[in-house]
């Protein structure tokens, strides 16, 4: 696991992943521990943990091999990113049929608010998704 601080105000960390059925466990505990002090709040924690609960079990069931999960904060903004080996894209429809085979994650990640983006790259690929200040609610995280 790896911490660095890059541009100043933004805080990155990165974690390998196996291929592993338990590795989309192991990466909702890291993204939790690790987001728990930052500026992104509680609740977008907690959403940001189901973002990546979904990215990697895609992973893992997708690209069939380790990929490495990264969470990039500026201030209150989160990058999460899962780069895998496995140059196959998504569907860029993104709709999901959500029946029992999956097609749940994009629609609720965007429903989430979340921005997702897919770079392709040689050797494989990686799914971004940028999530803003927590904008429901109220509390420690939303507005008064």
């Amino acid at each position: 696991m790896i911490t660095t601080m890059s541009p100043p105000g933004t805080t990155r960390h990165s974690v390998a992943l196996p291929y592993d059925p338990k590795a989309p466990a192991t990466a909702r505990r890291v993204a939790g521990r690790w987001l728990a002090g930052s500026p992104v709040g509680p609740t977008r924690t907690a959403e940001a943990v189901l973002v990546v609960s979904e990215l990697v079990t895609n992973a893992v069931r997708h690209a069939r091999g380790p990929c490495v999960l990264t969470l990039t904060v500026r201030g209150t903004l989160l990058d999460i990113a899962v780069a895998d080996r496995s140059e196959e894209l998504p569907p860029t429809s993104w709709e999901g049929s959500g029946d029992e085979r999956g097609g749940f994650g994009f629609p609720l990640i965007r429903g989430l608010g979340g921005r997702i983006k897919v770079v392709p790259a040689l050797g494989g690929k990686s799914l971004h998704v940028a999530l803003g200040p927590y904008s429901g609610g109220t509390g420690p995280d939303g507005p008064p």
